[in-house]
């Protein structure tokens, strides 16, 4: 397990600008825009960034790997879709980029439904589904770590196949580390046994408690035999000089929000997944649960990460991710908009509150 927590931030990775409040500039796509958030993230304290994925949206791959060659701590979190690579092409890239970036991809494997016929994918019911994921994960795990690899399985087969460059291990970081999100039944059998975070989206910490039990009960049930499955949480923060002005733009900020029906706010409209409904449902226990967790912004059209917001002063938000940290919780995603603003003011006010004195850039166990 890690020493310390573990903190990124999130790059859109949108084809039109304005994400969930940012500035819709002209060039938000640019390498130098994407470039200048990259280098505040390394700059302010953060470990890196995830970078996400969906059809339509510039190809997180290559954004990822254009990132780490435009910096030098930078950790690009890239989120990719069984069925938009096979196994052994994505081992192969993946394990190339690594060796280039001096091991500092990390993956974040993404199973919810998407425009599949666009990219001439498709699938079965949730149970082919998340079959599909933990055939792909287990496999590309041997290809990182394996030579000769043979594989028959119900949705892959390779023969004599291995990803090259070898992955260079570093310390106990045998790979990059596979990061997997989903609540249903089905997604947390797969993490249970093949992810190495589970990612949570910003649920109460009575639920968040609950679900890790239940994901070691099922490790053991389903004889895990990797390393203990660590926990991360994703989630829009928040956070003014004050308690009071905190709440104040929260509040404006989900009024602008009702006004354009939630226009660029929620990724996963087209699709409610169960960990997205999960979230939509905590509007019926209240507008602000725990301390600080706002859940006003789903009722207005926010989804996935931006569904529920932790709101309040530094303090006071840090104060709320560490007692996510108590349960369990060693990684964190966090973010809001204006991006490139807030990666500067939340690095400089919110991380310093939760690292240890001296760490900037954390590496843990496979960083």
């Amino acid at each position: 397990m890690t020493n310390h927590p573990d903190f990124l931030w999130y790059i859109p990775n949108h084809a039109e600008g304005g994400h969930r409040g940012d500035i819709a500039s002209d060039d938000h796509n640019s390498l130098e825009n994407l470039t200048r958030q990259a280098k505040a993230i390394e700059d302010n304290g953060w470990s890196g960034a995830l970078i996400g994925t969906g059809w339509g949206r510039p190809d997180c791959f290559t954004v990822g790997a254009a990132l780490a060659a435009r910096t030098e701590r930078f950790n690009p979190l890239i989120a990719i879709r069984p069925g938009y690579w096979t196994p052994a092409h994505f081992a192969s890239a993946a394990a190339t980029l690594d060796q280039l970036s001096g091991g500092r991809v990390r993956i974040n494997i993404v199973s919810g439904k998407d425009d599949l016929a666009a990219y001439g994918d498709h699938e079965g019911d949730q149970a082919h589904r998340y079959g599909r994921t933990r055939e792909f994960m287990r496999l590309i795990r041997r290809l990182w770590t394996q030579t000769e690899v043979r594989f028959d399985g119900d949705h892959y087969r390779v023969i004599g196949s291995t990803a090259q460059p070898r992955i260079t291990a570093r310390g106990t970081r045998k790979h990059p580390p596979l990061y997997f999100g989903g609540a249903s039944d089905a997604a947390e059998q797969v993490s249970a046994t093949e992810a190495d975070v589970q990612l949570f989206w910003g649920e109460p910490l009575a639920g968040i408690a609950e679900r890790i039990a239940r994901l070691k009960a099922l490790s053991r049930d389903l004889d895990r035999d990797l390393p203990p499955l660590e926990f991360g949480l994703r989630i829009t923060t928040l956070i003014r000089d004050t308690s009071e002005q905190a709440w104040r733009d929260a509040e404006a900020k989900v009024a602008r929000m009702a006004e354009s029906e939630g226009a660029h706010w929620h990724d996963h409209r087209q699709f409610v997944a169960t960990g997205q409904r999960r979230l939509l449902d905590l509007q019926e226990q209240g507008e602000v649960l725990d301390d600080n967790l706002y859940t006003a912004p789903g009722k207005f059209g926010a989804g996935g990460a931006a569904t529920t917001w932790l709101v309040g002063s530094a303090e006071e938000v840090a104060a709320s991710l560490r007692n996510y940290q108590k349960l369990g919780i060693t990684r964190f995603i966090l973010s809001d908009t204006p991006y490139l603003t807030e990666i500067k003011r939340q690095g400089q006010t919110l991380l310093p509150l939760l690292l240890p004195a001296n760490v900037t850039a954390p590496q843990p166990r496979f960083a």
